[in-house]
């Protein structure tokens, strides 16, 4: 198991991880300090543990609102998909009335072809 060392609001701390991980748990601690440092500069220092709790806070507000644009997302490409099955049906009737057509012109035109050739 890994061991990654971070610092928050300048304090330092170790952090266990998994083998591998060492880098995303940096880039998180990283997150977490910018979010940490501007509360900091913005309300001074009132304790780790408050400026955690609102930067834990901050950060829980930018995921729900990550989640509902995901979710959006999603409904956005279910109806995209549905449009698009939709249109694909309409190109199908579409190409079948089109053969349709093509296949009595078809036909009237052997027809006629047969009568010149009786004349």
């Amino acid at each position: 198991m890994g061991q990654v060392k971070v610092s928050i609001n300048d304090r330092s701390y170790t952090v266990a991880c998994g083998d591998g991980e060492e880098a995303h748990v940096r880039e998180l601690a990283g997150h977490i300090n910018k979010h940490v440092t501007g509360l900091a500069q913005e309300v001074g220092q009132v304790g780790d543990a408050r400026l955690l709790l609102m930067a834990g806070l901050m950060i829980a507000d930018e995921l729900s609102e990550a989640l509902q644009r995901t979710k959006m997302l999603e409904q956005e490409l279910e109806s995209l998909s549905s449009q698009r099955a939709s249109a694909a049906d309409r190109t199908r009737e579409a190409e079948d009335s089109l053969a349709d057509v093509l296949d009595d012109a078809a036909r009237r035109i052997e027809d006629l072809a047969r009568r010149i050739e009786a004349a």
